[in-house]
């Protein structure tokens, strides 16, 4: 694969669609807005932090923005950097590229060379946990530790029903007139992901809705459904690549995109996995309860299999928030 980025180094461009300067401050976390050259196109992320490297990767219809209540803390311990995917978010949109699963993961790759990050922690979401698998399959050596939101999976079937109506051509028909429905009716849409709609902070629907409306997003995000089907299959098979390696998968026990079924056979295909169900959360759990997550992705970085925990069944444990008791499941 050509990686014109891993050439040419790290090429930041100003963030013209920010007025203010290219660092902007959250609470006492500074959080650079920058872009970068891979494979001849503009990918927009954020930076905070210093330390081990740290990427975090956005669902299908999704941005770098989902991350935002968890960046601050994350950039205590780790370099963080949100991605905003190729033809998401604030990245540039480029006609025809090749949507798979396979070369989301080699681009992921090619973001790295860009970057000079030779290896990296990854925290992903729905899709882009599938994105993480893949690249943790093909790139093995560039994935130290993984953390899975709800990761998107070959054992899931409760959204193939949704997946083949936006296949067909009155599905492509309306999926191209979202990004001009009433913002009410995404906000109502985005509170089904939650396992409580009222956990729905005000700026989160920004996150999912605002690079809609460019040319070029709806395009891609249907190239990635027309052969989603195909993906899983190939994702199924690249899971035996991921035997070795440290997962935490953390799912909300209301999740309706992506079922909790589909989590613990996941949860058995992987040796080296823990399984945190969190109770009356949904599809989104890092945006719903960040307080749980951040510290369990925190934990899970520093130790992800405490000494007294090594045998099948032991539990990882993190600090209960707000009354929430997470089920922890070991080793598969």
């Amino acid at each position: 694969m050509n990686r014109p980025g891993a050439n040419l180094g790290v090429t930041i461009f100003p963030d013209k669609l920010f007025e203010a300067a290219a660092t902007v401050t959250e609470g006492l976390t500074k959080i650079e807005e920058a872009f970068v050259l891979v494979d001849g196109a503009k990918i927009h992320y954020q930076r905070a932090g210093t330390g081990r490297p740290l990427l975090l990767l956005h669902g299908l219809v999704g941005s770098a923005k989902n991350w935002r209540r968890n960046i601050n803390f994350l950039s205590r311990d780790s370099s963080v950097y949100a991605i905003d995917h190729f033809n998401m978010g604030q990245s540039e949109r480029v006609p025809g590229l090749n949507a798979g699963l396979e070369a989301t993961a080699d681009r992921l790759a090619a973001f790295m060379d860009a970057l000079s990050l030779d290896e990296a922690d990854i925290a992903a979401h729905s899709h882009g946990g599938a994105v993480a698998m893949m690249f943790a399959a093909r790139h093995p050596g560039r994935v130290r530790r993984l953390i899975l939101f709800a990761p998107a999976n070959p054992f899931c079937d409760l959204g193939n029903q949704l997946i083949r109506f936006y296949q067909t051509r009155f599905g492509v028909w309306f999926a191209r007139r979202i990004p001009f429905l009433p913002r009410m009716l995404k906000a109502t849409a985005l509170s089904h992901m939650y396992g409580d709609p009222s956990r729905v902070s005000p700026d989160a629907l920004d996150g999912y809705t605002q690079g809609l409306h460019i040319p070029g997003t709806v395009d891609h995000v249907l190239q990635i459904v027309q052969r989603w089907f195909v993906d899983m299959g190939l994702l199924r098979s690249a899971l035996t690549g991921l035997a070795a390696k440290p997962t935490l998968l953390i799912w909300g026990d209301r999740d309706r995109a992506v079922g909790l079924n589909s989590a613990r056979e996941l949860h058995r295909t992987l040796p080296q996995s823990r399984l945190m169900v969190l109770p009356g959360v949904g599809h989104i759990p890092f945006e719903e309860m960040p307080d749980v997550c951040n510290q369990a992705m925190r934990d899970w970085l520093i130790h992800p299999f405490p000494s007294e925990s090594h045998a099948p069944g032991a539990s990882f444990r993190s600090q209960p928030v707000e009354g929430v008791t997470p089920e922890v499941r070991g080793a598969a």
